[in-house]
């Protein structure tokens, strides 16, 4: 819609209200003809005087009938006004003090519409139906997909913990009306329905993005909480089961020191999520997968998909899981934990092979070619591989968890037989970013050893004191002197797996492919990164396990709404980043003026381009009628 401004003198305003009508008094003897409109800002109805064409005797010298005359000029208004044009003028005074409130401090009259192109998208989910069919013989005192809306905008938007959340409510288009009490009784409602909950995300975001479920990753992660000490044990009254709480002591992915809950994440090859779970954060990784993994089955029956992680989640049972049943998978390898037969055909400098095109290579050129060369570049970009068939799982290095009967687990070795493929890469790129790391963690540790006691080096993930070794030195009659040095053979074995990549399969497929679709395992990453940074996923504010687990299904929530949005944009070929996504929809606020209008108060972007373009939602316009924005509302809700 086009909107033209028009001077006549005063404060002037690009007008968005309704149909404007006549109005004069008609008991006076010389009256004051205006014209008038009726404005419903949500369930606020105010008139307002938008055109003063004077008095009767004024406009008797412009024509002989003045009311005919100025119903004829509000047929013209309203003419204009339907394709998008008006006139008029309003009046302000510059001494009118701002609206005064009881309200301890004041607060911005900003609203923000970016929501909006969220709720585009969460139309599509049908989540109204599905609280109205999970609450039908419930009498509530709350609406339970407006706080569920609202929680989803904010954990996106401007994450929050729900108690200062609500004090950003008044800052939304619509200003919800919900209290801190019906956030709880909302989010405990949320977790008694966990499974059918996510099974419904699941089905209806498949009519929003086509799901393509041929390649499932699965991830885990884990949170921790602020606080200091694990949940207790819970004994179920009716079955004796002993309950582990959620928050436990565990290895923590930030190396934080405080009690954990795990996430597993399973997502599809376009990194949209597909499902979740939750387990205390002492649970090992390697039991979460098959249980999920069969959550998965029963949302997409008769799936034959190919499951992929990386090593950590790529047990003996997970693989003879994905044996079966059709299904297949692709999981990383640990060159390290091959048996010496193994290990000897990789270093094994014969059968390697060009990546790009299948040409015969040795690990030795590849080792030793000129990359500055710029006719060697394409080498450099390329790798070498070779395939080695791996049929013993003992050969593979592999463990298993084992739970004992008083509930402890331990990793055993695993034996038995699966029909799989190893294929060996090896990367002269990926050998000199290696080597590049390991020469700072040499410096590193050469450092340490002129200044303090290894000793008291505190372990990390990459701990550098693997590179030193602990030496005693004795002279006759004399203490034992105790000495650290770099160890030599330490770094020199490590030398011997720079550049090299393994990646275990059941698949004939060639290696391309099948490497191919490893590679694809940064986008879980990346899902992980989201929900930690952009919708601060935690720490985790809650205490209890249900709303744990409900605090979590709305960050899940958020995730895929993101994903599905994100993954439309790039369909129409367009990426926007998560932070200049968030920061538009933050950003797009607008402000009432006299209740006729909204004028915006953000600029046009590639972001808001895009978006707008994608759902059709007309919000890069410089002024809003409220009925408008009422009606997008609407629409959203029916």
């Amino acid at each position: 819609m086009l909107y033209t401004l028009y001077n006549y003198g005063g404060i002037h305003f690009c007008y968005g209200g309704d149909t404007m009508k006549l109005f004069y008094n008609k008991n006076s003897k010389d009256p004051i003809y205006y014209a008038q409109v009726g404005i419903r800002n949500g369930k606020k109805v105010t008139t307002r005087n938008v055109k003063r064409f004077g008095k009767h005797s004024e406009l008797l010298k412009i024509t002989d009938d003045p009311l005919s005359y100025v119903k004829a000029e509000i047929r013209k208004m309203n003419e204009e006004y339907r394709v998008g044009k008006v006139e008029y003028t309003i009046s302000t005074n510059y001494n009118e003090r701002v609206e005064q409130t009881d309200d301890e401090a004041s607060t911005s009259t900003e609203l923000n519409i970016g929501y909006f192109f969220l709720q585009y998208f969460m139309a599509g989910l049908r989540l109204k139906d599905f609280f109205k069919e999970k609450t039908a013989e419930r009498k509530l005192t709350f609406n339970c997909h407006t706080i569920h809306r609202f929680l989803v905008y904010s954990r996106i938007m401007e994450p929050l913990s729900k108690y200062a959340m609500l004090d950003k409510l008044d800052s939304y288009y619509e200003k919800p009306d919900f209290r801190y009490q019906h956030i709880l009784r909302f989010m405990d409602l949320l977790e008694e329905h966990y499974d059918d909950y996510l099974a419904w995300l699941y089905k209806q975001s498949d009519t929003i993005v086509k799901r393509d479920s041929s390649v499932l990753y699965y991830d885990c992660t884990n949170f921790y909480f602020e606080c200091e000490q694990a949940d207790d044990e819970i004994v179920d009254e009716v079955t004796g089961e002993i309950i582990t709480g959620l928050r436990q002591y565990g290895v923590s992915k930030e190396h934080r020191p405080n009690p954990i809950v795990e996430m597993g994440l399973f997502m599809d090859s376009r990194g949209i999520p597909i499902t979740m779970c939750l387990h205390p954060g002492n649970t090992s990784e390697q039991l979460t997968a098959v249980p999920l993994e069969q959550e998965v089955l029963k949302m997409i029956p008769g799936s034959k998909f190919i499951y992929c992680a990386d090593a950590g989640l790529g047990s003996y049972n997970i693989r003879k899981f994905n044996s079966m049943g059709g299904r297949a998978f692709i999981v990383t390898q640990s060159i390290k934990k091959l048996s010496s037969t193994l290990k000897k055909a990789v270093f094994n400098d014969c059968d390697y092979k060009l990546l790009s095109d299948d040409s015969p290579v040795t690990i030795e050129e590849m080792k030793n070619f000129d990359r500055h060369d710029p006719d060697n570049l394409t080498l450099y970009k390329d790798c070498a591989y070779k395939v080695i068939t791996a049929d013993k799982v003992l050969d593979l290095g592999l463990y298993e968890d084992v739970v004992l009967k008083n509930g402890r687990t331990v990793q055993r070795k695993a034996k038995g037989v699966l029909k799989q493929r190893i294929i060996i890469t090896f990367s002269r790129k990926m050998m000199e970013y290696q080597r590049t790391v390991r020469d700072r963690q040499i410096e590193r540790a050469k450092k340490l050893l002129a200044l303090k006691d290894p000793e008291e080096i505190k372990k990390g993930p990459n701990d550098v004191r693997r590179f030193m070794k602990r030496v005693s030195k004795t002279k006759s009659g004399e203490k034992a002197v105790v000495e650290y040095m770099l160890d030599e053979s330490k770094i020199a074995e490590e030398e011997k797996y720079d550049g090299y990549y393994a990646v275990a399969t059941n698949l004939a497929d060639p290696a391309k492919e099948i490497l191919g679709v490893s590679q694809k395992r940064y986008q879980i990453e990346e899902c992980f990164r989201i929900i930690k940074t952009n919708f601060d996923g935690r720490p985790v504010n809650h205490r209890l396990p249900e709303r744990i687990r409900a605090h979590f299904l709305i960050c899940y929530t958020s995730l895929l709404v993101y994903r599905l949005l994100e993954a439309r944009l790039d369909d129409q070929k367009t990426h926007v980043t998560p932070d200049h996504l968030v920061t538009t929809l933050k950003n797009m606020n607008v402000t009432n003026i006299h209740d006729i209008d909204y004028m915006a108060l953000y600029k046009g972007s590639k972001a808001l381009d895009a978006l707008t373009r994608l759902t059709m939602l007309p919000l890069d316009r410089r002024h809003y009628r409220p009925k408008d924005l009422n009606r997008m509302i609407k629409k959203f809700l029916s």
